[in-house]
């Protein structure tokens, strides 16, 4: 079994952190403004069928406020559950976080790492927001982690799916292939990317997943988060699995563990895993089939399935 750090069968970022800086960089979200080419009329309107964007974020963050108050409130927020944590990651989530002029981008980001407590950067975006100039800028500030003198760069690319048919029928406005293109062009840089799939969106099968592991391995990423598709209330998914629910794989918690699982073991063993699951708040969903368990408590079973089926990251993937 490959040698995994903080005796885990999977390969972690926070252990990852750990390795490079000898302590856990706990992420701050961040609401800038941003907007999404996907609603404003660029690429689309009315943005991807399964977004809601006030479901994912906490209530300290909100574009109403500065980056320091919004990073000084989130230090706040965590410092309860992780008192022992020091240095912070400004995580830009909100909508499309290079979706702007670089000059405007500069601003927003040296804000951010201005803070005394802020040891990088982490960006969230869309594949098709990305130009060379953008990605020079940020290759500049750092090396993808691998500098610890400098802060820390990721950029992480909602790729949601390998497949074009699902791309379209979620109206993702982009196809795999700009992913596979913006990905390549960050990596060569020495960034560090990380990269968000769903799993169980409309038309895709088990094996269907399972099936994309291959081509997730052979992109240059340095992290990947999976989510669970959870069907937020007054979107187009919602409305679209009340017509065709049978389109939809739903799962239980046991059988979505085994399936993450299934996944992990067509990984490649190097790649780090950030996210198995995802958490919105009951009021923004109309069931909560896995009860009101949290995302450690998720973990805490994963290892335990793990364990019990001897699976480890890697273990079918070859390499």
């Amino acid at each position: 079994m490959f040698d995994f750090p903080e005796g885990k069968r999977y390969n972690t970022s926070a252990g990852r952190y750990r390795r490079l800086y000898g302590e856990r960089l706990q992420k701050l979200v961040i609401d800038a403004g941003f907007s999404c080419p996907n609603r404003d009329g660029t690429v689309g309107v009315g943005g991807c069928s399964y977004c809601d964007n006030a479901a994912f974020h906490p209530g300290y963050s909100t574009p109403g406020k500065s980056i320091v108050r919004q990073i000084d409130e989130g230090i706040e927020f965590h410092r309860r559950r992780y008192p022992k944590v020091k240095r912070y990651l400004a995580y830009f989530q909100a909508y499309s976080n290079t979706y702007a002029p670089l000059e405007r981008l500069k601003a927003l980001y040296g804000e951010a790492l201005s803070h005394p407590s802020i040891a990088g950067l982490v960006i969230g975006t869309r594949p098709d927001c990305v130009d060379e100039e953008k990605l020079d800028y940020l290759a500049g500030l750092a090396h993808g982690g691998n500098n610890p003198s400098g802060p820390v760069i990721v950029v992480e690319y909602g790729i949601e799916s390998c497949y074009d048919e699902t791309l379209k029928r979620i109206n993702r406005g982009h196809d795999f292939e700009t992913a596979r293109r913006a990905v390549e062009m960050t990596a060569s840089r020495g960034i560090d990317v990380g990269a968000h799939f769903i799993l169980g969106l409309p038309g895709e099968t088990r094996e269907m997943l399972l099936g994309q592991c291959e081509t997730i391995s052979s992109l240059p990423l340095t992290s990947v988060k999976f989510h669970q598709l959870q069907i937020v209330k007054g979107t187009r998914m919602e409305k679209e699995y009340a017509a065709r629910p049978e389109e939809f794989l739903r799962l239980g918690l046991d059988e979505y563990l085994d399936l993450v699982i299934d996944i992990l073991e067509r990984l490649r063993p190097d790649l780090c895993i950030e996210r198995v699951a995802g958490e919105v708040p009951p009021r923004f969903v109309r069931e909560t089939p896995w009860g009101l368990i949290r995302n450690d408590g998720i973990l805490k079973l994963l290892d335990q399935r793990l364990e019990e089926r001897d699976a480890w990251q890697g273990r079918l993937s070859g390499r």
